[in-house]
């Protein structure tokens, strides 16, 4: 039997068939490649929870680049990050120089001259900035020996974190001189609002990131339901399929707007359907093993970056069919309300909850209660305490 093709993406990171609900971020990125140095958006930064597609858009933006004739670099911001990016710019301009060899006889890379004999020494004492600014100027220079259109460099970084914040302050360095030198330079970096946050707040002058806080800033959340419903529709029509109308309305109402669960739910609902139709039981299927995929690829990493008292909140607010009432999680806690409300601020910033009414919060993520319901942290409060007994903040 031949393998049935699955045009879904459910993996993170990976880019969908059909992205949905970034259309005006995506097309403000692109115009600012096309404006030329000093637009607002050739610096952005990205945040959401996990699986809103902040790496999607990433990919989406180096598309745009490449669409361009663009140079890009792609990297994550794990420590050595800024070395890489150097040594990749230094290994695409060598080759680059080699192709144009005649045109570039008389340009001088890092105080060598391109002879072809030691264009491949790399001095380990080069910094990123020398690198860069070499890179452009020979680029502008064969921009205007060709009278092409400016090519630029567009660097991607996904996964930003304080972690780094030495290199994140060196890297926002060097593309602060590049952007006053109106070099052809554009940067996008992305991260959890947990990882960035401390970075935007430093106030220590020895440690500025102000290319952060100027950035232009895109805040991922969900997408309308209309979308979600083209990212379902869309790749079953384009090989051949179709959904029943009871099955997409179940799917298009799993997601809950969440990109990630657009693969998901698309992806299982297909494996599990016959024929060319998806129908209902398949739909119903696919929802609840996308759910408990869900669970594995996005809240287990989600709650392994809080910390004890904020995961205990939230098992706290679990025990809810519908929106906490922050003073009944604060009884439930054992602590004073306005002590609660210390964590309460602290999950709403990191996209793990959100207000939906006075005194009242909700799960950011979908199915984050169910994931909670059925997994060791409410399981290990109600094999310690009793079902009459309030849970306690370890530490206590």
């Amino acid at each position: 039997m031949a393998r049935k093709f699955n045009p879904f993406r459910a993996t993170l990171g990976a880019t969908p068939p059909v992205l949905v609900g970034r259309s005006d971020v995506l097309e403000d990125f692109a115009l600012a490649l096309d404006e030329g140095p000093g637009s607002h958006e050739r610096v952005t930064l990205i945040t959401g929870a996990r699986g809103i597609g902040k790496t999607v858009l990433l990919n989406a933006f180096e598309n745009a680049a490449t669409e361009r004739t663009w140079w890009v670099i792609s990297e994550t911001a794990t420590p050595g990050f800024v070395n890489r990016i150097r040594d990749t710019a230094y290994r695409r301009m060598v080759g680059h120089l080699r192709e144009h060899r005649q045109r570039l006889s008389s340009v001088t890379l890092g105080g060598y001259s391109l002879n072809w004999e030691n264009a491949e020494s790399h001095r380990p004492d080069t910094t990123l900035r020398d690198v860069l600014t070499e890179f452009l100027d020979l680029q502008r220079q064969l921009d205007a020996n060709l009278r092409q259109d400016p090519v630029g460099l567009l660097i991607t970084l996904d996964e930003l974190h304080y972690s780094v914040r030495d290199e994140v302050r060196d890297f926002g360095a060097t593309i602060q001189h590049l952007v006053r030198e109106d070099a052809e330079i554009a940067v996008a970096m992305a991260g959890i609002p947990g990882a960035i946050r401390p970075l935007l707040a430093s106030n220590d002058a020895q440690n500025p990131v102000t290319f952060l806080r100027r950035a232009n800033r895109v805040e991922l959340g969900a997408v309308q339901d209309v979308e979600v419903e083209l990212g379902l529709v869309g790749p079953v029509e384009d090989i051949g399929g179709r959904w029943a109308s009871d099955a997409l309305a179940v799917a298009v109402s799993a997601c809950g707007g969440y990109p990630f669960m657009i693969q998901l739910v698309g992806q299982w609902s297909l494996r599990f359907s016959d024929g060319d139709v998806v129908y209902r039981e398949a739909a119903d299927r696919g929802v609840a093993k996308a759910q408990r995929k869900l669970g594995q690829l996005v809240h287990e990493p989600a709650l392994e970056d809080l910390s004890d008292v904020d995961r205990t909140y939230l098992a706290a607010m679990a025990r809810d069919d519908g929106p906490s009432r922050t003073a009944e999680v604060a009884t439930r806690l054992g602590v004073t309300a306005q002590y609660a409300n210390q964590y309460r601020r602290r999950l709403i910033e990191a996209e793990m909850i959100r207000s939906v009414a006075q005194g009242y919060v909700e799960f950011e993520l979908p199915y984050m209660r169910d994931y909670l319901r059925g997994h060791i942290v409410n399981e290990a409060f109600d094999a310690v305490l009793g079902e009459e007994e309030q849970p306690r903040i370890p530490g206590l």
